[in-house]
């Protein structure tokens, strides 16, 4: 393995005048593909582990999900159209004799989380399953079970993972008011409120300003001004969240294509766009950490759904954001770090071709205790890759 320690050189994200961070929430069709594919994963994988001892291999990285047709009104509102959900993607369904249920898999987990997680959805009515996922190729699979030694699997993928720490002020805002405006909590007291919230957020200079679009319930709503009565309190909570992570001023607008004049306004059935306005796919959202951060390192890479073996796209991302906090809290001096991974196919996933860390630190160069420090860590995190499988499959990692 190639380590390579270098110092930021450029100016702080924190310190910039500008800076913009995203986040969609879990009733986003984006991140609702995130998370069906991911479940699927983890469904297949346990099947795999309660049938031939160890997860097989599989990619459902390729959900897409499209918006149904519907009818909102005040009082209640109906669906003229399910949305559909298609799983697609590679997976092993047969081995020693045995056939995998894919397909009764793929519509349970799809079932079990929208009834979870999206309170509004009528799954039997609302909701079609498609799984479309087909055998891999001979190739891909005898590499997954090739192994270089004992309890070490090969990469089934050329690619790259990157990840940064600490968060920005305003990072930290983004996903706490996202997570309060749909945690349980909030959503018992406020049931009109969907689940397909969006913040986006920006910070000029010192000051704050987010955008936040949220998916409300019509039966939950008599009428238009119960509407903007709902819209009020739920920019209120959001600015209350945004205030325990910030001392600057923050401002706050909540669907802000809303014409209360025309009696135009975001007003749903099932508390998603995906019941009518907006289709999804899975990797187009937030990023292993919850956020979308064009101002920081990100990858393309869609972890969701992606083998939690040996499918360095799904690990290598979660990696570097876990060896980047890491440097942060263990290695003193350090304030500011970003992580890069690189692949190669074939080679053991514990043994990167590349990792790149750069730091930011207090002191004017890395002297060379603080740089034995770094790769130490830096060996004990990537050393732990070979076991993060269990944390996904168990459900203890996130995705989006």
């Amino acid at each position: 393995m190639t380590m390579l320690i270098e110092q930021l050189k450029t100016p702080s994200v924190a310190a910039s005048p500008v800076e913009v961070v995203e986040r969609k929430g879990r009733g986003h069709p984006d991140t609702i593909c995130d998370h069906l594919s991911e479940e699927f994963s983890r469904a297949l994988s346990r099947h795999y582990l309660k049938q031939y001892g160890r997860v097989l291999h599989h990619n459902v990285d390729k959900s897409l999900l499209v918006a149904g047709r519907s009818e909102p009104a005040f009082g209640g509102g109906r669906i003229l159209e399910p949305m559909d959900i298609y799983l697609a993607g590679r997976a092993t369904l047969e081995h020693q004799g045995g056939v995998v249920p894919a397909e009764t898999l793929a519509r349970e987990c799809v079932e079990a989380w929208i009834k979870t997680n999206l309170h509004a959805v009528n799954v039997a009515r609302n909701v079609r399953v498609h799984c479309l996922v087909r055998p891999g190729s001979n190739d891909l699979g005898d590499l997954f079970q090739r192994q270089s030694r004992p309890q070490a699997v090969l990469a089934n993928d050329t690619s790259c993972g990157a990840g940064f720490a600490p968060l920005t002020e305003l990072e930290r805002v983004v996903l706490e008011v996202e997570g309060s405006l749909n945690c349980a909590t909030f959503k018992a007291a406020n049931p009109g409120t969907g689940e397909d919230i969006k913040v986006m957020g920006v910070r000029k200079r010192d000051g704050i300003r987010l955008t936040i679009s949220c998916a409300f319930v019509d039966r939950y709503l008599s009428n238009l001004r119960a509407y903007e009565e709902a819209r009020d309190r739920l920019a209120a909570a959001a600015l209350e969240a945004a205030q325990k992570c910030t001392q600057m001023p923050v401002a706050v607008r909540v669907n802000a294509a809303d014409n209360l004049t025309r009696g135009s306004v975001y007003l749903t059935v099932s508390g998603t766009s995906a019941e009518a306005g907006d289709d999804g796919q899975t990797g187009r959202g937030n990023r292993t950490n919850g956020l979308i951060t064009p101002f920081r390192p990100m990858t393309l890479e869609a972890p969701a759904g992606k083998n939690p073996v040996a499918h360095v796209g799904k690990l290598y991302n979660a990696t570097a954001s876990r060896l980047a906090a890491a440097l942060v809290a263990e290695v003193p001096g350090i304030i500011e770090v970003e992580c890069h991974l690189v692949s190669e196919i074939g080679c053991p996933i514990d043994e990167p071709k590349l990792a790149l860390i750069r730091v930011r630190s207090a002191e004017a160069g890395l002297e060379e205790e603080t740089s034995r420090s770094i790769r130490a860590v830096a060996e004990r995190e990537i050393g732990a890759i070979p076991r993060l499988w269990e944390e996904f499959v168990a459900g203890r990692l996130a995705v989006a």
